[in-house]
């Protein structure tokens, strides 16, 4: 699996430490930053890179570290394709993929413990969209808002 990661100067330590973890567990990572604990850097920046690098197809899944978790959903979600829910427990990080087909993990490096965000990415990255026909729907209409308020679309049509 092709997972992308990234954060800001206040999920740095956080993204650090999954980075490698993933790494040890021979999965295929890009690492979008930060490079350095850097007030100045931003959430939004960390989390467009991520959502277009899984909105785009060039990994299956991302992961997002800020101080909350907050900030990186919200920016995350602007970009169409993109599906960022943050998860501090397991239950809803694995629901969130077999129900709602997230594909991106937000995680708060203020909120959950290093042990405990091992355990979150683990069940978000080996949870699989189960694809049961409520599941579909629902996505579907979820898309279907999607396009219909995509602000780049030709007004005309």
């Amino acid at each position: 699996m092709r997972v992308a990661i990234s954060s800001d100067h206040a999920g740095f330590n956080l993204k650090k430490e999954l980075l490698d973890y993933m790494i040890s567990l021979n999965y295929y990572v890009s690492d979008f930053g930060g490079e350095i604990i850097d007030p100045n850097d931003d959430y939004p920046d960390a989390a467009y890179d991520v959502a277009s690098s899984v909105a785009k197809g060039d990994v299956d899944r991302g992961i997002i570290v800020c101080g909350s978790g907050v900030g990186a959903s919200v920016a995350a979600n602007k970009v169409v394709g993109a599906r960022a829910s943050i998860c501090h427990d397991l239950y809803s990080a694995s629901q969130g993929v077999e129900h709602d087909d997230i594909n991106i993990l937000c995680l708060g490096e203020k909120v959950v413990s290093t042990q405990l965000a091992k355990e979150i990415l683990n069940a978000f990255l080996r949870a699989e969209f189960s694809g049961e026909e409520r599941h579909k729907r629902r996505l579907e209409k979820v898309l279907k808002i999607e396009s219909d308020n995509f602000i780049g679309r030709n007004k005309n049509e």
